[in-house]
């Protein structure tokens, strides 16, 4: 690979846990958190059919007309479900997106108080108009999940810890979330006020607030990412998942992996879609500098950080203009 291409890895020996060749992409996964703080991964075991039932229901769900949609839409309340104004640093993006998380009580519906979390709850348009929407995006969902732990393990090992040192606060407790993305290729809201304003970029320039977030992405491109004050493509790849860490990883390590700024171009002359998965932990995690990455000569550079106050404070940033939006130099010790 070129120095200027994002690093791209065969994770099948550690998806079929084989451990004869598995050293190989725990150290290119290192080197790839430290250098670039993304990659992307091949041989990570989610079927090809999957992928394309995957694509096939969201190409659907955004063609759906405007005031349908708007059936689902997000609030100040409960931001799952449909936007078309989501905001990164305070502009808009030009896109559309429906999120969907996490249900602790699966077999109860989704509007059930018990499955009301702080990020609120799922919402799903009328399975007359797509049978198999619901059906497909969980099970997405949750494939997603046991790649995603599989990869925070491996960043463990990659620091010389135990695989299982970092993950108590996301196994059958975590709050991550699965959102679709909708880049057209013009902007549907260009004559507004606000739209004018928004500096015409799919997503403005921002480092994920979790700890880990996996990408599907089509052929289309306009992922970028800022590295040594230049930005580089993240040019598609068949069959890959691109792999960022996020601010989670960069407080545990106490900026030895940095979450990387990123960007998306806006969508010019062909559609975009794209799929992230934002690993994050339970809502009462705390985290900080890891004990055993610092010391009397590296100290810790950030105070103490509850996920769950965090993730309140951005994703208020994100739907509208509800104050700063927060970020971890906002934890920074001086």
């Amino acid at each position: 690979m070129s120095e200027n291409s994002v690093p791209i890895i065969d994770i099948a020996p550690l998806i079929g846990c084989d451990r004869a060749h598995a050293q190989e992409p725990v150290q290119k996964i290192r080197a790839a958190c430290c250098e670039w703080g993304f990659f992307q991964v091949l041989g990570h075991g989610i079927p090809d059919t999957m992928v394309s039932r995957v694509w096939q229901n969201t190409r659907a769900f955004f063609a759906l007309p405007l005031d349908v949609k708007e059936t689902v839409a997000r609030s100040k309340d409960n931001p799952r479900g449909y936007y078309n104004r989501e905001l990164t640093k305070n502009s808009r993006d030009m896109k559309e997106v429906f999120d969907l998380g996490h249900k602790p009580y699966p077999e109860l519906s989704d509007d059930d108080p018990v499955n009301l979390t702080r990020d609120g709850h799922n919402q799903w348009p009328d399975a007359a108009l797509l049978r198999d929407f619901e059906s497909t995006m969980m099970e997405y969902y949750h494939t997603c999940e046991i790649v995603a732990l599989k990869l925070l393990e491996v960043i463990a090992q990659g620091l010389g810890l135990p695989s299982s040192y970092l993950t108590q606060n996301f196994i059958d407790k975590h709050t991550s979330l699965l959102r679709l993305n909708y880049y057209p290729s013009h902007d549907p809201l260009a004559a507004t006020v606000k739209a004018a304003a928004s500096g015409h970029l799919g997503v403005h320039h921002h480092s994920d607030a979790g700890a880990l977030t996996m990408l599907l992405q089509d052929q289309v491109g306009g992922l970028q990412v800022f590295r040594r004050q230049q930005w580089f493509p993240v040019e598609p790849v068949a069959g890959a998942l691109v792999i960022n860490i996020g601010d989670i990883v960069q407080v545990w390590t106490n900026d030895l992996y940095k979450a990387p700024l990123h960007r998306v171009l806006a969508s010019e002359g062909q559609a975009r879609y794209s799929l992230p998965f934002f690993y994050n932990p339970s809502y009462d995690t705390e985290y900080y500098p890891l004990d055993v990455l610092t010391n009397g000569t590296s100290p810790p550079r950030y105070t103490h950080i509850n996920w769950g106050e965090f993730r309140w404070r951005r994703q208020q940033g994100d739907f509208a203009d509800y104050g700063k939006e927060v970020q971890i130099s906002d934890y920074r010790i001086s």
